[in-house]
């Protein structure tokens, strides 16, 4: 079920840093209490293979996100111990040093089971031990949410464990998200910061075709 338009779950969840400094992050509240963005992306474990790329390359587009008045937010299922080694792993080792935005350690998976991003399927209750058994690694796909400042998820988008995410997307969604915020207008496909948008009626989108796809 799509989170789009609608508030992110009201949930704290345990998260570190690089300083080795845990805290409770509630992405809701963060975003109303300090009336700012937040890109929050999940990815599956700590210390694999297209993970380290992804952080890194959110680290980088870190100053990009800053000027748009956005957090960053990483986020799995691993512990806030096995984030912090990682924090302490050079890149030459596979590590992420140098990651400077809080990493959400979500182990009990409060976060993740209410957002429906667990690769977990074939639940089934295993009469002759009484526990309850599913099938995958229950860890998260590569799933982001885009969060406006009043706590409404404005973009959310899964990939699959294989396929790493263009940053470059998230950045030209919070641009459209925040003209449609200031100007009332809509953005039309490919649009980019500074490009013409248009008005959400059957003049507006007459007046753009004419314009732009001859």
């Amino acid at each position: 079920m799509t989170l789009v338009g609608k508030k992110f779950p009201n949930i704290a969840v345990n998260a570190i840093n690089n300083k080795g400094v845990n805290q409770n992050i509630n992405i809701f509240e963060t975003a109303k209490k300090e009336g700012k963005k937040v890109i929050l992306f999940w990815y599956p474990k700590d210390f694999t293979f297209v993970c380290p790329t992804e952080l890194h390359a959110f680290q980088a587009a870190l100053g990009e996100f800053e000027k748009r008045n956005t957090l960053v937010i990483g986020a799995s299922c691993d512990s806030a111990e096995v984030h912090f080694a990682w924090l302490n792993t050079p890149k030459n080792n596979g590590g992420i040093e140098g990651v400077s935005y809080p990493l959400i350690a979500d182990t009990n998976r409060n976060l993740s089971s209410a957002l429906g991003i667990l690769d977990s399927t074939n639940e089934r209750y295993d009469e002759e031990t009484g526990l309850l058994m599913v099938d995958g690694d229950n860890v998260t796909y590569r799933a982001t949410y885009l969060i406006d400042e009043e706590g409404t998820v404005f973009h959310e988008s899964v990939n699959h464990m294989p396929l790493g995410r263009n940053v470059s997307e998230f950045l030209r969604l919070i641009d459209a998200y925040a003209h449609v915020q200031k100007n009332g207008e809509v953005c039309p496909a490919n649009w980019q910061e500074g490009e013409t948008a248009m008005n959400a009626n059957r003049e507006g989108v007459a007046d753009y075709l004419s314009q732009h796809l001859n």
